[in-house]
């Protein structure tokens, strides 16, 4: 007879090859957990190859999912649960596994040849290995009872094989009390055209399950509903929802999205979201390469559209000469940049966030584009919005910064209502006369699109005359142009809210200061310290530059600034610059994201 525990979270990491259908039955996992109403964040771990040569380390493909009833900021770091469909998988994870935790071996991936694959002693399988009091092992030959639930279906093994992860997720199902329902309708829906895998797959799920209620004396566990703020929910993966926020930002600014993209991990899903949402006007552009894409992206903006291109690292780099471009004309344009490990190909997969003094710098001339980073995978929707307004309404182009983890990380999101989110004022040229170099209080130029009597213009690359906009190459002309617009950028900050801290007071010993997705590692981080007695506190940045009139006295503040960056200390150097005061870089460049541990160590050796 089985038992229920009660438990606050929990994290699982599901690992296996990459044809082993990891993240699907990790997606799955994450929608159903939602759905219950927990609280969860998400880490997929894809292998950087296409295709890894099957049963090796490299070819491990890995999600984790840490969910649970109270607050969840990470996706966690140990997992409670390791389920490891080959040796491969359990070669690279089960290190990590916490002490006291649950593996869940296929025991099928674990012979001979699967453990020669993946470099392990061929003779001596890791399992019999395990001490039963420090793990509970739980051996299940999911590729037997799984070709046992479909036997008499005309597929081949391989065919056959293929619905193994659904039937782990089905046990995984059990053990957490997860309904069976939304998965069987995901699978209904996906292959309602092959009744046979359709088929498969459902007999998998529910073979699974039901493996469950055989196994002895197993306990089950139950996560009760977290205590969110009230309001309609869904779970939400970062590129979705910056993909949604640019949509949002276009209707409350009355423009056209138009999206001109080349395909690069791991900004590509923008791309593809965006072009299934054609109904809202949408326009999307595939383009040869990344120079066609932001160029193609300038046009747009020229024309009148709301232009937005993305890409990663590498695509940067080629960018560069048509952002001094768009710089020249003053036209509002977003360029994301879903940062990856570099340089040159890097780590296509895996995350960085080591492009920051590239977005700060990385043009020739002075060119200052305003820069601005997302934190969590749902406020990549704010992010968004917030990127085109200041894009719009300051006519400039700006860079947000995402990165991998928060691309494809998922977490609940709490829908907003359309009413709470201002408008976007485009600056349309108006009146008789139009002189294109001609600004506001703000420095900001009248946006003028072909169309507009008498409203014609010349544009280029070359430097522009103050007020008319001809071409001039005056030496006293094209240092006021430069400082002209250097000034335009740096009001850009006038417009920022006021600091917030995310915990603490607005004095002390140390304060954390971050930038993009450190924010959860380094919230549980800043807690444990505060809840330990320590004097922190955090503080984490949106916009990169300008930075905030007020940082530099909020910073003054504290005895020591320590600075999590998944870089080489590019913020930290950055704030060294600026400002004065202990700035303490913690760096990783691992192509992981920090553990909320690693920063509470750097906080406890200065609080």
């Amino acid at each position: 007879m089985s038992h229920t525990e009660v438990l606050q979270k929990v994290t699982i990491h599901f690992a296996g090859d990459s044809g082993d259908g990891i993240q699907l039955a990790g997606s799955q996992f994450t929608n159903t957990t939602a759905l219950q109403g927990n609280d969860l964040s998400t880490f997929p771990d894809f292998p950087a190859e296409i295709r890894a040569p099957i049963g090796t380390v490299a070819g491990v493909s890995g999600f984790q999912i840490h969910f649970g009833s109270v607050e969840i900021d990470t996706p966690g770091a140990e997992p409670d649960v390791l389920v490891a469909m080959n040796a491969a998988a359990f070669s690279k994870n089960f290190k990590n596994l916490k002490k006291g935790g649950t593996l869940i071996a296929n025991e099928s991936g674990f012979d001979k040849r699967n453990l020669r694959l993946a470099k392990m002693d061929e003779n001596v399988n890791p399992l019999d290995g395990i001490n039963s009091s420090d793990y509970k092992v739980l051996r299940v030959d999911v590729t037997a009872l799984n070709r046992e639930a479909v036997k008499d279906l005309s597929l081949g093994n391989k065919e056959k094989d293929q619905s193994r992860n659904l039937f782990v997720l089905g046990l995984i199902y059990w053990l957490y009390h997860r309904s069976l329902e939304p998965t069987l309708n995901f699978l209904t829906d996906k292959f309602q055209k092959k009744p046979e895998i359709l088929e498969a797959n459902i007999r998998a799920l529910k073979a699974g399950y039901h493996y469950g209620e055989t196994i002895e004396a197993a306990t089950r566990y139950t996560i009760e509903k977290a205590h969110l703020e009230p309001g309609e929910y869904r779970n939400i993966v970062g590129n979705e929802a910056l993909g949604l926020g640019l949509i949002t930002a276009a209707k409350k600014s009355g423009l056209d999205l138009y999206f001109a993209g080349y395909p690069i991990t791991p900004a590509s899903d923008i791309l593809h979201f965006l072009s299934r949402n054609k109904n809202f006007g949408v326009k999307t552009f595939q383009a040869e390469d990344e120079i066609a894409a932001v160029t193609a992206a300038i046009g747009a903006s020229f024309g009148g559209a709301l232009a937005v291109t993305a890409t990663s690292g590498p695509g940067m780099a080629l960018k560069g000469e048509a952002l001094g471009l768009a710089l020249m004309l003053e036209i509002p344009m977003v360029i994301v940049n879903v940062q990856r490990g570099g340089p040159s190909t890097g780590l296509p997969t895996k995350t960085e966030q080591a492009d920051l003094l590239q977005a700060m710098y990385g043009r020739n001339g002075e060119a200052p584009i305003p820069v601005i980073a997302a934190n969590s995978p749902s406020d990549c929707f704010e992010t968004a919005i917030e990127a085109c307004r200041i894009a719009v309404e300051r006519m400039t182009p700006i860079i947000l910064l995402s990165d991998g983890y928060l691309a494809n990380g998922a977490e609940p999101w709490k829908f907003p209502k359309a009413a709470s989110i201002a408008e976007i004022t485009p600056p349309f040229a108006k009146g008789e006369e139009y002189q294109p170099y001609a600004r506001n209080e703000n420095l900001t130029r009248q946006w003028a699109i072909p169309g507009m009597a008498g409203k014609e213009h010349r544009v280029g690359g070359l430097e522009k005359e103050a007020i008319t906009g001809n071409v001039s190459y005056s030496p006293e002309n094209h240092e006021q142009m430069v400082k002209t617009r250097a000034e335009k950028v740096a009001k850009i900050a006038d417009t920022y809210s006021p600091l917030k801290f995310v915990q603490g007071e607005d004095k002390g010993k140390v304060l954390v200061v971050g930038w993009g997705s450190t924010m959860g590692a380094s919230k549980v981080a800043v807690r444990w310290a505060r809840e330990a007695g320590l004097s922190v506190s955090q503080l984490h940045l949106k916009n990169l530059f300008p930075f905030h009139h007020y940082l530099e006295k909020t910073l003054a503040k504290f005895d020591t600034i320590i600075v999590p960056e998944l870089n080489n200390g590019q913020l930290s150097k950055v704030l060294k610059q600026e400002f004065s005061g202990q700035i303490i870089p913690l760096n990783k460049i691992q192509g992981l994201p920090f553990r909320a541990k690693e920063i509470f160590e750097e906080i406890k050796k200065f609080a």
